[in-house]
């Protein structure tokens, strides 16, 4: 169960985008909101750079923040908002200050986009180590995408919002995952597009074709496997309308193209540890280079 959501701020749209989508997902779980910038310490000799110059960072830290908590406040009454400084390496900072029952979110320069590391080194290293739920958001993230567009074509925050997605391995996914994505439609009050691509045999890639009798029981077997994964979850919240979706593909390239009719995309990430470190499996990593909505990486065994 999420206690608090955490975002990270650092001054960037991206993260100002970040807190304001935190905000609303605070006040949908009835939950607190802690804002946290992190300082992180400078080299001695670029700490002489007028640009980035100790007092100036010091004064960002003691002036943004709180001018950004009581915007938040004023768009979002009732809400309580806390801010927190902490000096050290920002992924090891903002994943222990969301803990084993925050939900982070951070902003992403590159979601989306086409230009930059995508994800960033700090949402990319908080992501392969976090033990909690982690939530992308690009800049110029606003309310209103989140939504249908009202009768005459027009954006709206009113408007019933757009379908939760959520990549369904039914020989993966964990139990963690499909619980977030269950919860967060629900609270929503949004259909849930449960998506699964699968590969086809190596017959039909030569064939180029995908007909015949044995295509079909072949789409038909991977429906029933979705179908029975799905089963428990759909018993658990039956007023959460499911859509079920099981196409040949990569899964990360489905999801991708629902993202762009979604108000979340929701991608399991296994915690396995590499040679080389803890790492972000290629699904995750590919949906966070191309998805256009808000990414939630929900971590799991």
């Amino acid at each position: 169960m999420v206690r608090t959501v955490v975002a990270g701020l650092d001054g960037s749209p991206e993260s100002r985008a970040a807190v304001d989508w935190a905000a609303r997902e605070a006040r949908m779980r009835s939950v607190p909101l802690k804002i946290v910038h992190v300082h992180e310490p400078t080299p001695p000799r670029l700490a002489q750079a007028p640009f980035l110059a100790e007092e100036t960072r010091q004064d960002w830290g003691r002036e943004v923040p709180p001018q950004v908590a009581d915007a938040v406040r004023r768009e979002q009454p009732g809400l309580e908002v806390t801010i927190e400084g902490v000096e050290g390496r920002a992924p090891v900072v903002l994943t222990e200050q969301a803990g084993q029952d925050g939900l982070l979110v951070l902003g992403s320069r590159g979601l989306g986009g086409i230009s930059g590391f995508i994800a960033g080194s700090v949402g990319l290293g908080v992501i392969a180590h976090a033990e909690h739920p982690v939530v992308l958001v690009r800049a110029g993230e606003s309310a209103v995408e989140e939504h249908l567009d009202d009768p005459s074509g027009g954006r709206s925050d009113t408007t019933p919002y757009r379908p939760v997605v959520v990549g369904v391995d039914p020989e993966d996914t964990s139990d963690a995952v499909l619980e977030f994505a269950f919860e967060s439609a629900a609270r929503r009050s949004a259909p849930l597009r449960a998506v699964q691509g699968y590969s086809l045999p190596a017959f039909y890639e030569w064939a180029g074709s995908v007909e015949g009798e044995a295509f079909g029981r072949m789409r038909r077997q991977q429906s029933e496997l979705l179908e029975r994964k799905l089963a428990p979850w759909r018993a658990a919240h039956p007023r959460v309308e499911v859509i079920q979706e099981s196409e040949p593909g990569k899964g990360s390239v489905l999801l991708a193209d629902a993202s762009r009719n979604a108000s979340l995309v929701v991608v399991g990430h296994r915690l396995r540890r590499h040679t080389l470190g803890l790492r972000i499996g290629a699904v995750a990593h590919a949906v966070l280079h191309h998805a256009v909505a808000p990414v939630a990486v929900v971590p799991h065994p």
